[in-house]
């Protein structure tokens, strides 16, 4: 499951002590495997780029999005998938190709919109129906033209938790597929001069183990494809079908490869078109947690420890729910270890718990540890590379913590660890 290296009773990742990371770099501190990223890249690749021609991977960077990883999706050569101006920002600043950038979001705002038109993203992937004159006003202010997708609501069941589950007909994400409301926007966006009609984008949901909401979700898009050619004579370009592919939290999570999901889908949108005599569009995919979550650990040192008699007993480390909000958000389960004391047998069942001002604030809930731990140990959380950084807050006043890469041996900052005065910059005095 995890690609765990142990040397003299320690935790090694991509060939680093993470004992000595800790000291060079304090705790808490997120971790990622530059090898692992890159492994992740390349088994897009085989099973799916070179595999099936005309075809892109579209890095969903709400997973992880830092100028060093925004330089490495472009180092291999995959596409952009942002949902934020902030997020558009930093891929600017990364001198990430804007043709390669496609700009996804529920409610983006008209500044947001400007900058991406003004950058020449190239998609931007509609998500509700008043944000096509939106996008006109900007590109006949710029003088530009937009390459624009529908966003839709496939109205699909997924085996996924609720809160990332957003292919269901009642989600707050993509167009409804009620005719009356589709075709007339369709139709709009052919006969503007300023806009053109890309295609289809779904995204059906996250942590998915299971393709066939993908295959009921493709279904929806294709049948779409066709009626559009059918009342409008118009080939579409481009089918976005997501990403959501899961991955392993835990030891009883089982990851599927890519094909397991890319090839069902594939051969139906192959088969579709030469049945229905249609030119089969590009095929783009959006894996963001996929291709970084378990390639990232996160580090925090141990301190107060509680025994609770006959009842629990909690080790704390010095972060938490500000670090990684998923436990206490949507109660994500995770494996860790301790990772200064790995030769040592694990007998007892601990609760580990951060130091935030919350009763939700546990990290992980009966996990095994050596009998003896004590203050200053060592503990390292697994598959915390997505959304961990990403949803990272100051609450109770807490600095964000640094992110390093780490590659055969050698290790690097990324995101340098946020100091007080940095927190507290923007706070005026009265």
């Amino acid at each position: 499951m995890f690609q765990k290296e142990v040397k003299n009773g320690h935790l090694y990742w991509d060939g680093c002590d993470t004992v000595t990371l800790a000291k060079q770099y304090g705790t808490p501190l997120y971790v990622y495997s530059e090898n692992m990223i890159l492994k992740e890249c390349q088994d897009l690749k085989e099973q799916f780029i070179n595999k099936y021609p005309n075809t892109r991977v579209a890095y969903a960077s709400k997973a992880f999005n830092t100028i060093a990883m925004l330089q490495l999706i472009n180092q291999v050569n995959f596409s952009l998938d942002v949902v934020s101006g902030g997020e558009l920002y930093t891929a600017i600043a990364a001198d990430f190709p804007a043709e390669k950038i496609e700009f996804n979001g529920n409610n983006k705002s008209e500044a947001e919109l400007e900058m991406a038109l003004d950058y020449g993203v190239g998609r931007i992937i509609v998500d509700s129906l008043q944000e096509v004159e939106l996008i006109q006003s900007i590109c006949r202010k710029l003088a530009k033209k937009a390459r624009i997708m529908f966003r839709i609501t496939p109205e699909v069941d997924v085996k996924t938790h609720a809160f990332i589950s957003t292919g269901q007909k009642d989600s707050k994400f993509g167009i409804p597929l009620a005719p009356e409301i589709l075709y007339p926007q369709i139709e709009k966006v052919l006969q503007a001069e300023d806009l053109e009609f890309y295609g289809f984008h779904f995204h059906v949901g996250s942590q998915l183990s299971d393709n066939n909401a993908h295959l009921a979700a493709v279904k929806v898009a294709l049948n779409l494809m066709l009626e559009v050619k059918k009342r409008y004579g118009y080939q579409i370009k481009e089918l976005n079908y997501g990403g959501g592919f899961g991955v392993c939290y835990t030891k009883t999570d089982v990851r599927k490869p890519y094909r397991y999901f890319l090839d069902p889908v594939m051969e139906l949108t192959e088969k579709f078109c030469q049945e229905n005599k249609l030119l089969r569009p590009e095929i783009v995919i959006e894996p963001g947690r996929s291709i970084v979550a378990e390639a990232g650990i996160t580090l925090h040192t141990i301190g107060a420890i509680k025994e609770l008699p006959d009842l629990r007993k909690y080790i704390s480390i010095d972060g938490g729910m500000t670090d990684n909000i998923r436990p206490g958000l949507y109660d994500a389960k995770y494996s860790g270890v301790v990772a200064n004391k790995m030769n040592e047998p694990v007998s007892k069942e601990v609760t580990i718990s951060g130091k935030a001002c919350e009763s939700t604030d546990l990290l992980i809930k009966d996990i095994a540890v050596p009998s003896v731990v004590v203050a200053g140990d060592l503990f390292a959380t697994f598959t915390t590379g997505a959304y961990g950084y990403s949803m990272a807050s100051n609450y109770n006043k807490l600095p964000l913590p640094a992110v390093i890469f780490v590659k055969d041996g050698q290790s690097e900052v990324v995101v340098k660890r946020q100091t007080y005065a940095q927190m507290i910059q923007n706070e005026v005095k009265r």
